[in-house]
């Protein structure tokens, strides 16, 4: 979930490094640091401080030494508080090692007190710095080699982590190791990088080497060598990246979220290029879709709720069991699975750690694995027997939405591709619903017109205590996608709640003007007349009606029009305004929209 970047070169390292670190703040923004290696065997140049990297960026002033290498940090904090001390990067006692960390190190505390044992000092309660003092006696060791030195230590680390370390003694040298957390490698002319995401060097850059599992990398201005846990020098696997710099700036937009709303139609039409009139059958050739017997999607936050949506469909097109599990919880009930089993992990960034896990439990029991991802050479895609790749391009606020309108994209196709394989959708409906798919950009664009009214509407209920959404069918997971996106960005109560539930005890928690947001379904559908009578059923206990609806509602007080689609597409539709309301709320209420408090985008710890 931290940001860490590398750069050793031509060029005085800070400026990519710092530019880097503000492309990676998205990841976390407790605190922020950078070590420079300035004069060969002196101490360190370093700076740190808590807080965003505004705070560090404030007293790095012009007294900033000329270095051709460096590291730098920001922070989402796992062990120990956002402080100055525990801030990256953590250095040896001789000055002369630092060490960047993105993951847990679990074996840290017996570690610690055995290196304060052998007369080690800390300084800040991370169990990061433990692995620095490991480095440290480690590199002595292996008479100053680096690279032997890490592939030492990661050996006796248990957890997920990615590491980067410099030592003064070696000015132009950068050494990086990954386990469970990403770390890739970027590929200049007299320079080289390294990052937790492409994003940090986009652009110096756009080749880039995948880094496989217990991984080492060496690198310098002019060389890169990767090596496997026993010193093995192994084959560089490069791949170009598919956008450039200017899909992570903010373009004039006041917030990236603004922007990443804005930009769905073209997520969703490059999501859906080469594949409205199905997915190519290469893609699943090494899997056996007609002797699956059962789906199993796994996911975490908003991807969870596309797999909920994805559930609707690939059951009702596929004619297969679908059952939609939280990544966090699934291997700990230990499920049956078995090579029947489809498992379809949904994860934008590819590495979210509790989905991989999941993913490889199931795989480790016979499942294949079909994953729907937005990262290419991610790890989830790479360990996967199939990948959809969806195409938002990089996605920079935290609170994500282009990511899932073009998962929603990426289950329809699947569910399609499932029907198809399986001989259970008529051909006829699957092409009715691929001309639907085709639709979608032009009508999010009409959605996206309509959105100012909506957003003045919405700063009259700044001062609301509870939002509570409700939705029925497809509708039911998009509403409780409203509600995350309202608890992420307005930091208040908001539920999502099936409409038919309501009566089972949520209708509790409706008093005079709580302000509840209907999800209708589509008109002439079998649920549209139910979900308007649980409306009546809220309204006549004092709530604020605010309908999301492709026809007009008698009981509505405001009323958002969509245009009409295919039941089961709706959701598409429907979410641009719900992202719209937690957005124009988080402003209300004067939240910081692109990085809410306590969250980061990658979630890369369990």
């Amino acid at each position: 979930m931290c940001g860490i970047v590398g750069y050793t070169g031509k060029g005085l390292a800070l400026s990519p490094v710092l530019e880097g670190l503000r492309r990676l703040e998205y990841r976390g923004y407790d605190s922020a640091g950078i070590a420079l290696v300035v004069t060969k065997g002196a101490p360190l140049w370093i700076e740190k401080r808590a807080g965003k990297l505004g705070n560090l960026e404030e007293i790095l002033g012009d007294a900033i030494p000329e270095s051709h290498s460096g590291i730098g940090h920001t922070r989402w904090a796992t062990h120990g508080g956002p402080t100055d001390d525990n801030a990256h990067p953590h250095l040896d006692n001789e000055g002369k090692l630092a060490l960047i960390h993105n993951g847990i190190i679990e074996n840290y505390v017996e570690l610690r007190a055995e290196l304060e044992k052998r007369g080690h000092t800390f300084k800040s309660e991370t169990d990061t710095e433990s692995v620095v003092h490991l480095l440290s006696d480690a590199r002595k060791t292996h008479k100053g080699d680096l690279a032997a030195a890490m592939r030492e230590v990661c050996g006796q680390l248990r957890g997920s982590f990615t590491l980067l370390a410099i030592h003064s003694d070696e000015p132009g040298r950068i050494v990086g190791s990954r386990r469970n957390s990403p770390l890739v490698v970027g590929v200049g002319e007299g320079e080289n990088f390294l990052a937790s995401d492409v994003s940090a060097f986009i652009s110096h850059t756009k080749r880039a080497l995948e880094l496989g599992q217990d991984e080492v990398v060496d690198i310098t201005a002019s060389s890169i060598v990767v090596t496997d846990a026993s010193g093995k020098v192994l084959p560089h696997r490069e791949y170009e990246i598919s956008w450039d710099a200017s899909a992570a700036e903010r373009g004039g937009y006041a917030h990236f979220m603004l922007k990443e709303i804005y930009e769905q139609p073209k997520a969703i039409a490059d999501t859906l290029i080469g594949r409205t009139a199905g997915l190519d059958p290469e893609i699943t050739a090494g899997i056996d879709l007609k002797g699956i017997n059962k789906v199993v999607i796994i996911a975490c936050g908003t991807a969870y709720h596309a797999g909920l949506v994805g559930k609707y469909a690939i059951e009702k097109w596929a004619d297969i069991s679908v059952d939609v599990e939280l990544a966090s919880e699934y291997r700990y009930r230990e499920p049956s699975v078995d090579a029947q089993t489809l498992i379809i992990p949904i994860s934008q960034s590819g590495e979210t750690m509790d989905t991989l896990m999941a993913m490889r439990y199931a795989r480790s029991h016979g499942a294949r694995v079909f994953s729907v991802c937005n990262t290419n050479g991610s790890t989830i895609p790479r360990e996967s027997d199939a990948v959809l790749y969806t195409h938002a391009g990089p996605e920079i606020a935290v609170a994500s939405t282009k990511a899932f309108t073009a998962q929603l994209i990426a289950m329809y196709l699947l569910a399609l591709h499932l029907g198809r394989v399986r001989g259970t959708l008529d051909s006829k409906i699957a092409h009715e619903i691929e001309l639907e798919l085709a639709e979608l950009p032009a009508k999010v664009e009409q959605v996206l017109e309509t959105v100012e009214p909506l957003r003045e509407l919405t700063r009259k209920f700044k001062d609301s205590s509870s939002m509570l959404f409700l939705g029925r069918h497809v509708g039911f997971p998009t509403a409780l996608e409203g509600a995350l996106k309202l608890k992420e960005l307005a930091y208040m109560h908001a539920e999502g709640f099936a409409g038919g539930e309501l009566k089972h005890g949520p209708i509790a928690l409706i008093d005079t003007g709580t302000p509840v947001i209907a999800i209708m379904p589509a008109v002439g559908t079998l649920l549209a007349e139910k979900m308007a009578s649980n409306v009546q059923e809220v309204k006549a206990r004092g709530a604020i009606i605010i309908a999301i609806s492709d026809a007009p509602l008698a009981s509505a007080d405001h009323l958002i029009r969509i245009p009409s689609t295919h039941e089961f597409l709706q959701p598409i539709l429907s979410v641009v305004p719900l992202q719209v309301i937690a957005y124009e709320m988080a402003i209300a209420r004067g939240n910081d929209v692109d990085q809410p408090r306590n969250l980061a985008k990658s979630v890369t710890v369990e």
